[in-house]
């Protein structure tokens, strides 16, 4: 291999990683990339005092440090229309009592749900869904604003920590409850009433089309509504799916069309073979 010069290769690097203006890349710089450890410190600060802060001089001096990082963060990414970083930051603010609310609903169904529960304080340090679903309110509060990038992130950090994956932009009522939670998936337009409860391994997803760029901002994926049941690996797929108040679905169902309310929808069980010892194999199962 003949020598090189290597001033050279590195001026060719660089002019090849500088260009590409058009590259999808290049636009997502363009659109703002925020640091990610930065918006995992600030989401995990926000949901401690949210959760569990209530001394009032605390709050009184974090909450402002805390709307500051925000406003920080936000100013990294190309906000929509003339929205600016203080209002958002404002909004925010404004919203996270509701939060906490919601959040104490959360750990109150959690606690009734669940007779494995021996307290609320092993609820709020212990329960993987928990710290899901307070990362996700807080997202959900972000992306209701119109802020883009952050909510993902924080979403996908909960993600990453519990296995439990939520979208920002899903719609969730009061008194949610995961169980277990290890691989719940809850889709971006999924909406899910109240006093709902789902178990681990549950899908709430959208149909896979060829072209999915075409619906984007479409309704994709399930309704859920008030005191549904879902059990272990269901999957449920479709933005006209509708699942009725107070239906029962049970474990490793597929559904995609609506269930009426009070619907209890299962598997068929399989059937169990018995062989006496002596006696031939059955080729063929009786199925």
């Amino acid at each position: 291999m003949a020598p090189r010069d290597p001033q050279e290769s590195l001026d060719r690097t660089i002019a090849a990683l500088s260009s590409g203006a058009e590259d999808a890349l290049s636009k997502a710089a363009a659109e703002g990339l925020p640091d990610r450890g930065e918006v995992v410190d600030w989401v995990e600060r926000c949901k401690r005092l949210v959760v569990e802060e209530r001394d009032r001089s605390v709050l009184r001096s974090e909450i402002p440090a805390l709307a500051d990082r925000l406003r920080r963060l936000l100013g990294s990414l190309a906000l929509r229309g003339e929205t600016s970083p203080d209002a958002v930051a404002l909004h925010f603010l404004e919203g996270l009592p509701e939060v906490r609310r919601r959040l104490a609903e959360d750990v109150e169904a959690a606690f009734e749900g669940d007779p494995a529960a021996k307290s609320f304080a092993e609820i709020v340090v212990a329960y993987p869904s928990i710290r899901a679903i307070a990362i996700y309110r807080i997202a959900h509060e972000l992306h209701a604003l119109g802020v883009p990038v952050l909510p993902r992130l924080m979403t996908e950090h909960a993600h990453d920590r519990t296995g439990i994956d939520i979208h920002p932009g899903a719609k969730i009522g009061r008194r949610f409850f995961i169980d277990h939670g290890t691989g719940v998936v809850i889709g971006e337009t999924c909406e899910i009433g109240d006093n709902v409860r789902i178990y681990q391994g549950v899908t709430l997803g959208a149909r896979s089309p060829r072209q999915g760029e075409s619906l984007r901002g479409q309704k994709r994926h399930p309704t859920i509504e008030d005191d549904v049941t879902i059990y272990a690996g269901a999957t449920i797929l479709g933005g006209e799916t509708v699942i009725g108040r107070g239906s029962v679905i049970g474990g490793n169902v597929w559904l995609m069309e609506s269930v009426p309310p009070g619907s209890k929808v299962i598997v068929e069980p399989a059937r169990h073979l018995v062989r006496q010892r002596g006696e031939p194999r059955q080729l063929q199962w009786d199925i």
